[in-house]
């Protein structure tokens, strides 16, 4: 093990974990908003990645291609929280899960009766070419993949802490019933956070499918690296779930070249691990917050 080779596999792992982490930051803001677990984000984010795969096909350009997708991801999102969502809100835990364990399936097969099955090439949306220095080099994809994260997050902060929206979004999200009180239109605000996860959700499925290949199944296995980070970060922590994404990523990655008894076949063990974890040594997460209940 060369210190350059362990270098390596740190970006590399940090690149994979920016992808998961685009992911997390998606099923935290639903969860966050509504308490809800969205079995469906990772299916929604592939559905995102066609429509932006459609774009380009139709002639887009990507960088244009790109926001229109957004757009209509955010406006898909706020259509599923009215008419799926809502119906069913207040309802037992179970009930929601199957919601949205159903949604699931629905959105896959729609992706695969839209656009079928077969494997389809995303164009890299990143220049070509890479920046070494001392022996370690850093794609340009990676490079763009870990500075597209970054702005969403910072825009994200940006936006709950500096505007009317943002503050109302974090009183809904704190207590549903006080905002309401103080006149929040709280129907809207959770309308719009399923709106804004399944933006960022998008944001994730595009930067997956050029290194993925396209395919309705593509964003599964991302999906259960995005539940392991927003658990270790903890499901209440927009920041957590971008630390924990980061963090799942270089773990997979180390764990896959330096352990030959799991190598690239069973690193998908590594996720779950980590769940187990710690649901047993910190339910919490690293960066949540455990719930205090008067009695």
């Amino acid at each position: 093990m060369t210190v350059a080779g362990f270098l390596q596999q740190i970006i590399e792992g940090l690149t994979a974990g920016a992808i998961y982490a685009g992911l997390a930051l998606a099923l935290v803001l639903i969860y966050r908003f509504t308490g809800i677990v969205n079995f469906a984000q990772g299916e929604l984010a592939m559905f995102s990645a066609y429509l932006a795969w459609q774009f380009v096909e139709s002639g887009w350009p990507f960088w244009l291609a790109l926001p229109a997708t957004l757009a209509v991801s955010f406006v898909g999102g706020m259509l599923i929280e009215r008419v799926i969502i809502r119906p069913v809100e207040g309802a037992p835990e179970l009930t929601l899960v199957i919601v949205t364990v159903g949604l699931f399936f629905f959105v896959n097969a729609a992706a695969g009766w839209i656009w079928s099955y077969q494997v389809k090439s995303f164009p890299n949306p990143f220049p070509e070419g890479a920046f070494r220095a001392g022996g370690v080099t850093a794609g340009y994809g990676s490079l763009g993949v870990l500075g597209v994260v970054a702005a969403v997050m910072g825009l994200l902060y940006l936006l709950f802490r500096y505007t009317k929206i943002g503050l109302a979004m974090r009183a809904v999200a704190c207590n549903p019933q006080s905002a309401r009180l103080v006149g929040i239109r709280v129907g809207t605000v959770l309308a719009l956070g399923w709106g804004l996860a399944a933006l960022v959700g998008a944001v994730s499925g595009v930067l997956s499918a050029p290194l993925l290949f396209l395919e309705p199944n593509m964003m599964g296995g991302v999906l259960i690296y995005a539940f392991a980070a927003a658990t270790l970060g903890g499901f209440d922590s927009p920041g957590g779930a971008v630390a924990g994404g980061l963090i799942v990523g270089v773990a997979e990655t180390l764990t896959g070249a330096y352990l030959d008894v799991i190598g690239t076949e069973l690193k998908i063990g590594v996720p779950l691990v980590i769940i187990l974890g710690v649901l047993l040594v910190r339910p919490q997460g690293l960066f949540g917050h455990a719930v205090v209940e008067r009695v």
